[in-house]
């Protein structure tokens, strides 16, 4: 794929344009048509084409805040045990540094450092960029995940970044809501277990109700045993402190479960979707005799 310049504009959008978060599960779903991966191409089709893509990666994950500045980010296979088709996918979307300048300026006081040159797409963006937009023709921004941070601070960062909605840029967390890699079930590839199902259902009532209420989902008692790190979640309090700023609830785009552990769900910011019925689970994951998930970066 070769990309098209992008073209940028200040002029303000007659409407918001959509936000999402994407439950993105095995990166092995980059390369298969399945429930999930359809859904978010249905996403793709179903909005005007942005500015630019703005995109809060659970695989970014460090003690800093960052946003990516190049003109031509790398694709990063950040991942360990896939087939090697997997490691061969390019999505070669143009940078867009005076996007990573804005998101800067905006997030104050936050301090977002321009990374020139160390990251680019990880697969937490690119596996599901490659079905809702794949020309890979719009710019496409990485902000990092600052993991000193407290779930308001990344809520709070969110609700900051609402007004570039206004400027045509679409705002994309990526992560699961649910991500439990020590717990998965080889024997349960579309089920999700108890625990699993009780915290999923008590973020689809917050995020379709009141998002504000999203950051105090970590006093859940199914949180720690859904999330035993806070990196696949945060992305979503992200897209909910959008919401909430626009007083806006979420809508589901897909949801469901894989290997007992881990959510699917996808939740649509200002957009309603046409989702297709599709018998196909999500992707699998490598062989567990080989490599540990948790080893897999997933």
């Amino acid at each position: 794929m070769t990309p098209a310049e992008p073209t940028t504009t200040d002029t303000a959008q007659p409407h918001p344009t959509p936000a999402v978060f994407f439950g993105h599960g095995s990166p092995m779903n980059a390369l298969e048509q399945n429930r999930y991966s359809r859904a978010w191409a249905n996403f793709g089709r179903s909005i005007s084409k942005p500015r630019a893509i703005l995109v809060i990666s659970a695989h970014w994950y460090g003690n800093f805040t960052a946003v990516t500045a190049m003109p031509r980010p790398r694709t990063i296979h950040d991942f360990y045990g896939f087939p090697q088709r997997l490691f061969e996918v390019q999505y070669p979307a143009l940078g867009d540094p005076e996007l990573a300048q804005e998101v800067a300026d905006i997030a104050q006081p936050t301090r977002v450092g321009l990374d020139q040159d160390s990251w680019g797409i990880d697969h937490g963006t690119w596996s599901v960029l490659v079905h809702a937009f794949p020309a890979a023709d719009i710019p496409v921004v990485q902000l990092s995940i600052h993991a000193r941070r407290d779930f308001d601070a990344h809520f709070e960062l969110g609700a900051r970044l609402a007004p570039l909605r206004d400027r045509g840029v679409l705002i994309v967390g990526s992560g699961n809501i649910v991500h439990n890699l020590r717990a998965l079930s080889w024997s349960q590839p579309e089920l999700g277990f108890d625990w699993a199902c009780r915290f999923d259902d008590a973020a689809r009532e917050v995020l379709t109700t009141n998002p504000a209420g999203a950051p105090a989902l970590q006093l859940h008692p199914d949180y720690e045993q859904s999330s035993p790190t806070p990196d696949h979640f945060i992305p979503l309090l992200t897209i909910a402190g959008l919401a909430s700023a626009s007083d806006r609830s979420l809508e589901v785009l897909v949801d469901g479960y894989a290997f007992g552990s881990l959510s699917m769900a996808s939740y649509t910011l200002d957009v309603k979707c046409q989702t297709e019925k599709d018998p196909r689970p999500s992707a699998g994951l490598p062989d567990p005799a080989l490599i540990a998930p948790e080893d897999a970066n997933v």
